[in-house]
């Protein structure tokens, strides 16, 4: 049995799109579930699209996530090179070839080029074209071309009736050769077109899955028809639904819609982003939710794979990520929460204990500065913050209550939040106040917020004694 091998090829055109990078994952997992490699190309043949750096963003989100692959531009292998730019002998070698095997041909009509390359314009806009150049003899389109004259080679589609190959998520599919057009698989500059090059390589490199999006379907009989005229076997394949951002439109950069830089910058964990992506169109069979990328690999396997369109549900993806924050250790924790305190240091507030604070209520890190603003900069507040009926508080009790809680407070010599909390909680019984008549209008006095993050006493815990005392003081002036 032929070893398993996968590979991700993207175009190095801009941050990392969170489809890409979901096929990128579907295609690790098929290949680490089977002991198989996983293999590296960039696909950069339309220099128009060229983005100055993207390859390089393609190397860090990878390495971010954990997924490591075997063979790459970056690490060689045994069936480099591993960018297609410097493949282009190769391409136009075996372009020639189906020109004599009888796949292909040249042409010399002034046709357009621009959109040949484009992945997305080829599939959704590119219209149907059949060539007059197919009536030009060979033996006459050599004698044009050694004269000089541009030309491009086209895709040959002789064949009649209907093209059957079998995909692992979509079964047997049926597609007409009269819905094909013949496209340009070698262009004038001699760069091959996106299908040519990927159809080439694949076979070169021994690739045996290939997972892209199911709005490739349509075109695979025209790669078929390239592995049957050079005698080679096609990949399985394995098509997978788009990601949608509703029920109507696809989740796309174009768009202006988040890849997974954007996600990482509002403060989500590469892990979570990972693991929730996975689930976009696979369905593990249990009630399971969380994986590890290693318990993905386990677990996966592409039969599981859904038919249906997936939607990008960023309420979910907060809940998840949320649950790993919640999973990391406190140091971790802590560690990733002092990239969000800068508005916090040299104050001397114990940060540690924010950090504590923080880790059971934050979803998203990016929360962090503005939940923690107020430690910062005091807001301006009305008095009539202290009204609670809940809590049964005023304005007057509350200014009863906050000197009980300067006094207290400022006899301690403990600081911490089990010392404060059962303090006020023993005052507030020995004269005659509940505990929400003294600790509400404490965090209020603390926070000039209904709500914080945390309780009174873990505030007070963070502040310290003295901006502790400070704030309390600030708040029986305004009362």
């Amino acid at each position: 049995m032929m070893e398993t091998r996968t590979r991700f090829a993207p175009s190095p055109t801009g941050y990392m799109h969170i489809g890409n990078l979901r096929t990128a994952l579907y295609e690790y997992l098929i290949a680490k579930a089977n002991g198989g490699k996983f293999i590296l190309r960039i696909e950069d043949t339309d220099q128009k699209r060229y983005v100055e750096g993207a390859t390089d963003i393609i190397y860090k989100t990878l390495k971010r996530v954990g997924m490591n692959w075997d063979e790459g531009p970056d690490i060689g292998g045994n069936f480099g090179p591993y960018i297609q730019s410097e493949r282009k002998a190769i391409y136009a070698e075996y372009a020639h070839k189906l020109v004599e095997l009888g796949g292909a041909h040249y042409c010399f009509c002034k046709q357009k080029e621009e959109n040949e390359d484009d992945e997305e314009e080829t599939q959704e806009t590119h219209e149907k074209f059949k060539d007059p150049c197919l009536n030009i003899s060979l033996d006459e389109a050599k004698k044009r071309i050694a004269a000089g004259e541009p030309y491009v080679i086209r895709q040959t589609i002789n064949k009649k009736g209907t093209s059957v190959f079998h995909d692992v998520v979509y079964g047997e599919i049926d597609i007409d050769y009269n819905e094909l057009d013949e496209g340009v698989l070698l262009k004038t500059d001699g760069m091959p077109t996106y299908n040519f090059a990927n159809v080439i390589d694949d076979h070169l490199m021994n690739i045996t899955h290939v997972v892209r999006g199911n709005e490739y379907i349509s075109s695979t009989p025209k790669y078929n028809l390239i592995y049957e005229t050079f005698g080679w076997t096609p990949p399985i394949y394995v098509h997978v639904p788009q990601v949608m951002k509703d029920a109507q439109h696809k989740l796309s950069k174009r768009n202006g819609d988040a890849s997974f830089q954007d996600l990482v910058a509002k403060g989500y964990l590469p892990e979570a982003v990972l693991n929730y992506i996975a689930l976009l169109g696979w369905n593990p069979g249990t009630e399971q939710e969380i994986f590890s990328l290693s318990e993905l690999e386990k677990v996966f396997t592409c039969e599981r794979l859904n038919k249906s369109p997936a939607i990008f549900d960023i309420t979910k993806l907060t809940w998840m990520n949320g649950c790993y924050i919640r999973n990391l250790s406190a140091e971790e924790f802590h560690k990733t929460a002092m990239n969000y305190y800068d508005h916090l240091l040299g104050r001397g507030y114990n940060l540690e204990a924010l950090s504590a604070v923080l880790q059971p209520r934050v979803e998203v890190l990016n929360d962090i500065t503005e939940q923690t603003q107020f430690l910062a900069q005091m807001p301006e507040y009305d008095i009539a913050l202290y009204e609670n009926a809940k809590m049964k508080t005023t304005p007057e009790i509350a200014k009863n209550t906050m000197k009980l809680a300067y006094d207290v407070l400022a006899g301690l010599s403990v600081w911490d939040n089990e010392t404060l909390f059962s303090s006020l909680k023993e005052a507030a019984a020995a004269n005659g106040f509940k505990n929400g008549q003294i600790l509400y209008p404490l965090r209020v006095a603390l926070s000039g917020l209904q709500t914080t993050p945390g309780g009174a006493t873990e505030i007070a815990v963070v502040l310290g004694k003295s901006e502790t005392l400070n704030r309390i003081n600030i708040a029986l002036a305004k009362l």
